[in-house]
């Protein structure tokens, strides 16, 4: 059998390390990744190899050459252009069209037994088999789900959080019988999870999986790169290390020089050639590479070296990456996460902060204090979004320089010449980010519409009226001090999971585009924003019937920018009107929990004491909306959501309604009661307006006071929702109350678990597992659901060690046991 390895990866995320050095070529233990793997495939019989080529292909070429140093025969197919996992292999063919083959990729370093996979898939007489293993976090590779007999029953590629229903994961090692070429399309970009393989589970063809035991390490990321070398020199994985153990984990190679009065503190690796002086002390997980010269009194912990480096008399590295032929000249200081370049100078004396990245040929000046990366500038960080896009405190991990470098990364992912509309809050804080921001987008060629101060569904609604996307920066909900810069699409809407991490590896590579003089964007201020904002939702959202019932409402503009529609609103609609804290407080840029429960108690007193039919209240930026009865009791937002659905679906009697799977079944009930339909959503807000968006979507919420009313737009609208609220309610002649009395009870419980990172897929797992026979749905998370109806929800918090839990019941006492169960098997896992 032969093999094909896969060798063509740009391997992006490692930049600087691959900048001038393609992946493969990346040294673990001071042997490249590939030679590893090549080596594996050795051990195991498969010594005629394929090697598919596109980045750096020279490079990989010259080091191997036809293989005769290892013992074996390889040849090359080269890329001309990226061809995906599939096409790549495609392009290979000729010499593996004969007989069954293995593909492994040439940057994963793994000791599985390659000689069991082959033989489970002749056993199982399989067209292709896929390797799997398990993995703590399985965010960044393929999800996969096999029956009983090994038969693969779903794959996922990538998925976010809310989709990790195990922890089992597809390896990219695969054995394939010829026949799967018929598949894939020649000269095209073409991936084998994505795209080959559901066309043959859709043609009901064999494809297996095999869970491996063993080691395995997708080196993807400077963290799993240095981990890797840890887990080697640990003994963790089964590869050969070249060199002589000198003492317990203390591999020294040929030719290396280490004075006796240096201090080794293993497991480490020193280099053939190397030298190490006496005073010098290299501490455990530290590699140091070929020819490198470690001076006296330097200190090297958890730091990995290449090859050719020279490492100064009282240097101290630590936990960092140090590319070949680089110079760290005297007392320099590099700080864990740190990665130098190849062929740099680190001058005397100088410090360069942890996760700080110097791309290659770069000089750091003696005494230089490092802080940011050499190239164009950028933070480091391991999650770029979270809930309400890029959120932190504010001139902490919020300060302009970040604005402005996430703006260009923005920008960059546009094309030159295009519009953005940014807008603001009526915080302080967010005005002078928002005019970092602006610099930013016009310096690298994007023309700017600023909107100012306006609430946020009316800088969606702008965006969507020609621009490319949007920047909007709050005050982060119920946090003062914090501030949220979120970035829409051309619709208006949150980037989607796909555009928010090509936004963060634009970021992360630190590669921003800038603009010749000639290109600097243009700056406008469009006019009649707010004419042009209520003129369009009066004439979409169905306002009939609304003069002639002669309401009265309170309205509560929280001092925010809601306030800023409200006037001419309220005078078009014909409705007698009480506005109550119009006003812009620039203090209060938002409200914590409390602050808006007691807004909504003294709402409500004057509700009641008017005469009111009911009462609204806004959030600060105008995108949410809390309710009031008339008789001045608050309708908490799961149940206002009950409400207006009840309202819309008996108005419009046909259509769907978009809700998140965590609501309550009740909302099934009343909808089908009505002739339509739930179609159930992820709990991310733009999968919620995504549905929002399509044909044949009538009402849409997330039952915390976000609203979708699609006539008008697929995003949450505050001031929207109210419209329409008051025309179906003087429509209907029915007071809150009554449709609020008409509906179940419903009895859903929430609860929240601390989940190490490390186990959240293996938790997800041990759910699907304790699922059973029972119904189990992973629209999100995983839902499995009683025979008599009860469910349970199983989350994975994106952005925190936190697993969420729901569970829905005939009355409180049952939801609690449910949740009490299924918490058992969370924390179980988790222990």
């Amino acid at each position: 059998m032969k093999a094909v390895v896969m060798a063509g990866g740009e391997g992006t995320r490692l930049r600087p390390m691959t900048s001038s050095m393609p992946k493969p070529l990346l040294p673990v233990a001071n042997r490249p990744i590939m030679e590893h793997v090549l080596r594996l495939l050795k051990r195991h019989g498969l010594n005629e190899t394929v090697v598919t080529v596109q980045f750096l292909a020279s490079l990989v070429k010259n080091y191997f050459g036809d293989g005769e140093e290892l013992g074996m025969e390889l040849t090359y197919a080269n890329e001309e252009k990226p061809l995906g996992t599939a096409g790549s292999v495609k392009n290979a063919e000729e010499a593996l069209k004969d007989d069954a083959f293995l593909v492994i990729s040439g940057d994963a370093l793994t000791d599985f037994d390659l000689t069991e996979l082959i033989n489970f898939h002749k056993e199982k007489g399989a067209l292709v088999t896929v390797c799997l293993t398990r993995v703590p976090n399985p965010l960044e590779f393929g999800i996969t789900i096999v029956d009983d007999e090994g038969k693969v029953e779903r794959f996922l590629e990538k998925p976010t959080w809310g989709q990790v229903f195990s922890d089992t994961v597809n390896t990219g090692i695969y054995v394939m019988e010829p026949e799967v070429f018929d598949y894939v399309e020649p000269d095209v970009p073409v991936d084998w999870s994505g795209d080959v393989f559901p066309q043959l589970m859709k043609e009901g063809k064999p494809i297996y999986g095999y869970v491996a035991e063993g080691y395995w390490e997708d080196v993807g990321t400077h963290e799993s790169y240095v981990k890797a070398q840890a887990d080697v020199l640990e003994g963790k994985v089964d590869v050969d290390i070249d060199g002589f153990e000198m003492a317990p984990g203390v591999w020294v190679a040929e030719g290396a020089e280490v004075h006796p009065d240096a201090v080794l503190r293993g497991p480490l690796y020193v280099g053939d050639y190397a030298k190490v002086e006496a005073g010098a002390e290299l501490r455990e997980h530290t590699v140091v590479g070929s020819n490198v010269v470690v001076k006296s009194g330097a200190f090297l912990h958890k730091a990995v070296v290449h090859d050719n480096v020279y490492v100064g008399p009282h240097s101290n590295l630590r936990g960092c990456v140090v590319g070949k032929n680089t110079d760290i000249m005297r007392a320099a200081r590099i700080e864990d996460g740190a990665v130098i370049g190849d062929e740099c100078l680190v001058g005397e004396e100088s410090i360069v902060q942890g996760n700080v990245r110097v791309y290659p040929f770069k000089t750091i000046e003696a005494g230089a204090f490092v802080n940011t990366s050499v190239i164009w500038e950028s933070r480091g960080q391991a999650h770029l979004f979270g809930a309400r896009g890029v959120s932190g405190i504010l001139n902490v991990e919020i300060t302009p320089e970040l604005a402005v470098r996430l703006a260009g990364a923005y920008a960059t992912t546009l094309k030159k010449g295009s519009t953005v509309t940014t807008a603001r809050d009526h915080s302080r804080g967010a005005r002078a980010l928002k005019r970092a921001v602006i610099s930013a987008l016009q310096a690298s060629a994007i023309d700017v519409r600023d909107l100012e101060n306006v609430p946020l569904p009316v800088a969606r609604q702008q965006t969507a009226r020609g621009s490319a996307g949007g920047i909007m920066i709050r005050t982060t909900p119920g946090v003062p001090d914090s501030v949220d810069i979120m970035f829409f699409d051309g619709q208006g809407a949150d980037l989607s999971q796909g555009s928010q991490r090509k936004l963060d590896r634009v970021f992360a590579r630190q590669e921003y585009r800038r603009a010749f003089p000639g290109e600097i964007g243009d700056l406008r201020f469009p006019a009649s924003v707010f004419d042009s904002y209520t003129g369009s939702l009066l004439r979409n959202v169905d306002i009939t019937g609304i003069a002639e019932a002669g309401l009265k409402v309170v309205v509560d503009a929280s001092n925010g920018s809601a306030g800023l529609v409200l006037p001419s609103l309220l005078g078009k609609l014909g409705v007698d009107s009480l506005t109550i804290n119009p006003g812009l407080d620039e203090s209060r840029p938002t409200e914590t929990a409390d602050m808006r429960r007691a807004g909504l108690v003294r709402l409500g007193e004057i509700v009641a004491s008017s005469g009111a039919a009911f009462g609204v209240r806004f959030d600060p930026v105008g995108e949410r909306l809390s309710l009031v009865d008339e008789k001045g009791r608050i309708v908490e937002d799961d149940r206002a959501l009950l409400v207006m659905l009840d309202l819309v679906a008996s108005e419009r009697r046909s259509g769907r309604v978009a809700l998140p799977v965590t609501t309550t079944r009740i909302a099934e009930q009343v909808a089908a009661y009505h002739g339509t339909q739930v179609e159930w959503t992820t709990t991310s807000p733009d999968d919620l307006t995504r549905v929002g968006g399509e044909e044949g979507t009538i009402f849409g919420g997330d039952g915390k006071g976000g609203f979708i009313v699609p006539e008008f737009s697929s995003v949450y609208d505050g001031t929207a929702a109210f419209v329409r609220l008051i025309g179906l309610v003087a429509r209907t002649q029915l007071t809150l109350s009554q449709i609020d009395a008409r509906i179940p009870r419903a009895h859903v419980l929430k609860r929240d678990l601390a989940t190490p990172w490390a186990v959240k897929g293996l938790v997800m797992r041990r759910v699907v597992e304790a699922a059973g026979d029972r119904s189990v749905d992973t629209t999100d998370g995983v839902r499995v659901v009683e025979a008599d109806g009860r469910w349970v929800m199983v989350l994975p918090d994106p952005a925190e060690a936190v697993t969420h839990l729901w569970a829905e019941g005939p009355d409180d006492a049952s939801a609690q046991a449910l949740l009490d169960e299924w918490s058992a098997v969370v924390d179980s896992a988790g222990r």
